[in-house]
């Protein structure tokens, strides 16, 4: 069977889109991904085996005014109408790209299998509000009705997709594929950091409300390399990480790397931070790749007492818990970790990570698909 999965972003850094695309192929699914093309990328490309098809859109270059991304959505959908209507299922990842999936389920092909995969509460995101927030949830009700199958990322998140929808969910995880955890020393390497320093790690989209900011003020106030805070990725608030790397010698900023070296950057750190500011209920029931990324790589995890951190973390023994993402609250946790104490999480993450490893994800992704070719 063939399989659109649709992305509506240049399919950069997608990892959870990619490991799911690698599983169906491996699974005997043709699958291709449809992405947006951008500025110095190809066009057609194979990415770890994938075939990706980044369209090329003639509306790219307009202003991002919100009108103008409508025009910009609909050539889009159009392109890919006109292409690939005849493919089996559409992959549709996130609200954004689901009306695509039905729209070609309603006027070209009925027979197409339409699987929305919500990597957040889609209806309930940061900076959701008023008009918009109101006009995504009309959407996604409608919509939702001419579904196939639905998949998520969190329980807490299933079990309201449940209440609100009546609906049977899938629970697929962020999780990285098994690997056994090897200290590494590549972040002390590439940075120069002393085999002395503790190092905590932050890792994936640099961006808002995900406590960036505190924990730059939080290490400001470290007046000596004891306790060194690195960042590695990409994202929005990428600028003030850069400036206090270059003003403090206890931050340091390290680019993204590929998904096949995560864990190897990961395991070379001693602490890892997961840090969301509990601003809405997507972000409370929020599970980041970076969480599972740090327990596969044998790290601690600090995180934010949330729904679904806090419960794995309290039920895993894997790190510690803050009540907020206040520089005070970082300060404090920071600065009752020792050396010592970390190898007391070793086994606990050993066992996490066997438990939340991609390979079990793989098989309700893998199953949910299966019950797809069983149905009319």
């Amino acid at each position: 069977m063939k399989v659109a999965s649709i992305v509506l972003n240049n399919f950069k850094h997608d990892n959870r889109v990619l490991k799911e695309c690698i599983s169906l192929q491996n699974h005997g699914y043709e699958v291709k991904v449809l992405a947006y093309l951008d500025e110095g990328q190809k066009e057609h490309d194979i990415v770890s085996g994938i075939e990706v098809h980044r369209i090329r859109l003639t509306s790219k270059k307009w202003s991002k005014n919100r009108v103008l991304q409508i025009f910009k959505f609909m050539e889009f959908a159009m392109r890919i109408f006109r292409s690939y209507k005849d493919f089996d299922i559409y992959h549709c990842n996130d609200l954004n790209a689901l009306p695509i999936g039905i729209i070609v389920k309603l006027f070209a092909n009925r027979n197409v299998k339409v699987v929305y995969d919500a990597h957040e509460h889609e209806t309930e995101r940061n900076g959701l509000s008023g008009i918009e927030k109101y006009v995504l949830k009309v959407l996604e009700r409608i919509l939702i009705r001419s579904i196939d199958a639905f998949i998520t990322v969190s329980q807490g998140i299933a079990d309201d997709y449940e209440r609100l929808y009546k609906i049977n969910t899938a629970l697929v995880l962020n999780c990285p594929i098994y690997q056994p955890s090897e200290r590494t020393n590549l972040l002390r390497e590439r940075l120069g950091i002393s085999s002395e320093s503790m190092i905590f790690l932050y890792q994936g989209s640099i961006t808002f409300g995900r406590g960036v900011e505190s924990t730059i003020e939080a290490f400001k106030s470290f007046s000596n390399q004891a306790k060194v805070m690195v960042f590695l990725g990409y994202g929005p608030s990428l600028d003030l990480v850069i400036d206090a790397a270059n003003t403090c010698d206890n931050i340091f900023y390290y680019e993204a790397v590929s998904m096949e070296e995560l864990i190897a950057y990961t395991s070379s750190a001693d602490v890892g931070l997961s840090l969301i500011e509990n601003t809405c209920l997507s972000y409370n029931y929020s599970l980041p790749n970076k969480f599972f990324e740090y327990m596969m790589a044998g790290i601690p995890i600090i995180a934010t007492d949330l729904f679904e951190m806090g419960r794995i973390v309290r039920s895993e023994k894997i790190g510690y818990l803050i009540e907020n993402n206040s520089a005070n609250c970082i300060k404090q946790v920071i600065n009752k970790i020792s050396i010592k104490d970390l190898g007391s999480f070793r086994e606990q993450l050993k066992q996490a990570s066997l438990k939340y490893c991609w390979s079990n994800q793989e098989k309700i992704l893998i199953s949910t698909y299966r019950s797809l070719e069983n149905t009319n």
